[in-house]
Parts: structure tokens; sequence; C-alpha cells
């Protein structure tokens, strides 16, 4: 079995044979969320990993993460290096992070997730070169899927990506940036245009736009993605704009 589950925003629910992983699945139920979240926190269950890329709220969630450490005691969790001191302050066990960093993997079950730089408005890495906002290459039962977390696209990052070879899966953000969410400290993702540039040279076996239907002062229009993405690149990627819970098999 190999699928992968939108849970809106960037979250997705990834089975590769008989492991389980969460990456960025927001669960907090805060009103500014324009969806609710589609599985209550305290409901996760039978999930053997759980990863977010960056230390915001709907990517490491950490009033859920506080309940899955709980909920899921043989679980693991996956994040940047640099944010360990926030991990164990959600009370999770030493023994249960796998923390990371940028050209690093880690392995759950069956499944390795493997790191590349996220670039979430600039590539910041700290006085010891570790890098806050990654983006993860998720492997196993012979399939590879890229969740790109927040990013813009860098000098470097294609090369970066093509280097794990095909992929048969991509989640990409298309919020895009400007002015007014630079004036209130929402800092910028690609615009759906740079997204379908960036699927149209990897051209992974499907794509799927994220980041788009979460917040109202921070979407994306998934249609004029998939519109650009299929103008441009003349269909030779497949596009598929994820419903809520529907499950993908690969």
């Amino acid at each position: 079995m190999a699928s992968i589950t939108w849970l809106g925003q960037m979250g997705l629910k990834i089975r590769l044979g008989g492991t389980t992983v969460l990456v960025d699945y927001f669960a907090s139920p805060i009103p500014e969320r324009r969806v609710p979240p589609p599985i209550a926190a305290a409901d996760v269950t039978g999930v053997d990993g759980f990863a977010g890329t960056h230390d915001h709220l709907d990517h490491i969630d950490h009033g859920a993460w506080r309940i899955w450490g709980a909920a899921c005691p043989e679980a693991k969790f996956v994040f940047p290096s640099v944010h360990r001191p926030s991990i164990l302050a959600d009370g999770i066990p030493e023994g249960r992070l796998l923390p990371i960093d940028a050209e690093q993997s880690v392995q759950i079950g069956n499944i390795t997730i493997r790191a590349i730089p996220a670039a979430h408005e600039f590539l910041d890495p700290d006085e010891q070169g570790r890098h806050p906002c990654l983006q993860y290459i998720i492997e196993g039962e012979g399939k590879r899927i890229y969740h790109a977390g927040d990013t813009l696209r860098y000098e470097g990052m294609l090369p970066r990506l093509k280097a794990f070879g095909p992929i048969d899966a991509a989640l990409l953000p298309i919020n895009g940036r400007d002015g007014a969410r630079y004036r209130r400290d929402c800092i910028g993702n690609m615009t759906f245009q740079e997204a379908a540039d960036l699927a149209g040279e990897l051209r992974p076996g499907l794509v799927l736009p994220g980041h788009w239907d979460m917040f109202a002062d921070n979407a994306g229009d998934p249609e004029a993605f998939a519109d650009y993405l299929d103008a441009k690149y003349g269909g030779r990627v497949k596009c598929r704009i994820p419903r809520l819970m529907e499950e993908i098999e690969l």
C-alpha cells in the first residue's frame, strides 16, 4: 500500500507499506481557520511518526504534538534540529525525537525521510549551520514523495531535488507573497506560477497544490495553478487539486 491523503494546508498523511507518518498536520481548531481540522488531534491513532518542516503553528502544531506524544507512545517526531528545545518543552521524551538538518536522513519503520533547506522567506542557517525550515523527501515501498514545506525557489534547489531521482508525488505551496503580508510579518512562499514552473521542470508523477485553503488573508488559487501548469507544460505533469481526506493511491 502506498498512498497520500491531504489534510488541509500543507498537511499530508503518507502510508508506505505498514508505516504511516503525518507531515505538517495542523490540528488545532483556532478561530482564524477557514477549514476545521479533518481529524481532531485526540482522535489521531495508528501513526508511526509525525514530521514538521518548521516551527510555525500550521506546520509544527505544539498543542497537537503534546497530545500525540502521549496518545501515540511509540511514535517518533521529526523536525529541524534547531527547534529541539521547543519540542522537548512539549513533553516528548528525548528517545522519541528524530531531529534532522539539511542533507541528513532519519528512519521511521520502512520510511526514510531526507531533508534539504527551505527558504521561507530566506535561507537563514544559524551559527552552527542548522536550518530553521526544511523540505522533506519521503521514501518507502519503492515510492518517493516530495513535501516542500514552506519555501521559495532558490538557486541550486532544483538540482538538489533531481539528485534524489524520480518523484512519484509532490506537495507544493502556492500562496505566494506580497507587501501587505510582509507588513504584518507574514513571510512568503512560491507564487502559483513559481510552483508550477518547479513542477514543470521537476516532472513528478503527480503534483498537488497546497497552502491555499486555510487562512483568508494568506490563501492561493489552486485552479489558477492547475491552469497555468497545463497551459505552459502541456499536460506533461499530472496535477490534482486535492480534496480534504481523499486518499490517493500511488
